[in-house]
């Protein structure tokens, strides 16, 4: 076992730093975990889009607060830097938008698949036999759910918090319709049904755009079509779907944060 290992550390936070072949740049890396592992424990893991806001949302003393309360399993999270490129990395991979972004969405799903989670095994130098989830926020949150729904034999469950389900192949201006939402057409177009929980956030005042002028705000009808999609591949509500409408949520880190502990508990909770 590796002396460098997460297991013979006595800080529950580090920093750490992986060059990406696939990104061709270097990512940033602070990863959480409880202190005093034995090595006998059955770890979970989170990937965290969006880790640059780790800090700000207080994600380490929300942690050790919910392992005082016994309110989660052992839990690693790795929360993921974005780059200055954020908006070309982010999205779903394969599929730019109509104004050419989430163009390098791909890289960044083999990034994730291909290099972190290896990495990741080896910085334990234990299994993670537990679950295993991606999350992130708005087009975060949209590119989180990509990658678990392309890859469910890495992950068991990911998290959206105002995710940016809008994301479309044509323009406002260019006989858009609700059939040009890409992520609802990915999971319309996938044979069968992958091993997936899923657990989406929105927030009542996330925006206060309506394209279809039903009165209901575009991040919750987004996201809705989206659990709509979901039941008819026949995952089913509570079992495999929760949601989560925060009454006085923005698109910001404070609604998020606080919906965060009720996540967390979702995923990986004693």
């Amino acid at each position: 076992m590796s002396e460098n290992n997460m297991l013979n550390q006595h800080s529950g936070h580090q920093s750490r730093t992986l060059n990406s072949v696939f990104l061709d740049r270097e990512v940033q890396l602070d990863l959480f975990f409880p202190e005093d592992l034995m090595g006998n424990e059955k770890l979970n893991l989170l990937l965290l889009n969006d880790g640059q806001d780790a800090e700000q949302m207080g994600l380490e003393e929300m942690l050790a607060a919910l392992y005082s309360d016994q309110k989660i399993e052992p839990l690693l999270v790795v929360a993921v830097h974005a780059s200055a490129d954020r908006v070309m990395e982010y999205g779903v991979a394969g599929i730019p938008d109509y104004a050419g972004r989430g163009a390098r969405a791909g890289a960044y799903a083999s990034f994730v698949n291909q290099e972190l989670l290896p990495y990741i095994a080896a910085f334990c130098g234990m299994p993670i036999q537990g679950k295993k989830g991606i999350a992130g926020y708005s087009l975060g949150g949209l590119a989180a759910f990509d990658i678990a729904w392309k890859n469910p034999e890495n992950f068991d469950l990911t998290g959206v918090f105002s995710g940016s389900f809008w994301w479309r192949s044509k323009d406002l201006k260019e006989n858009y319709t609700e059939q040009d939402r890409i992520m609802h057409e990915v999971i319309r177009q996938t044979a069968g049904k992958p091993a997936l929980k899923f657990w989406l956030m929105t927030g009542t005042e996330d925006e206060t755009a309506d394209r279809n002028k039903n009165g209901i705000i575009d991040s919750i009808d987004d996201t809705i079509d989206i659990i709509r999609e979901l039941l008819s591949k026949d995952y089913s509500r509570p079992g495999h779907i929760f949601y989560y409408e925060m009454v006085g949520g923005k698109h910001d880190l404070k609604s998020w944060a606080k919906a965060m502990p009720a996540f967390l508990i979702w995923a990986f909770g004693r």
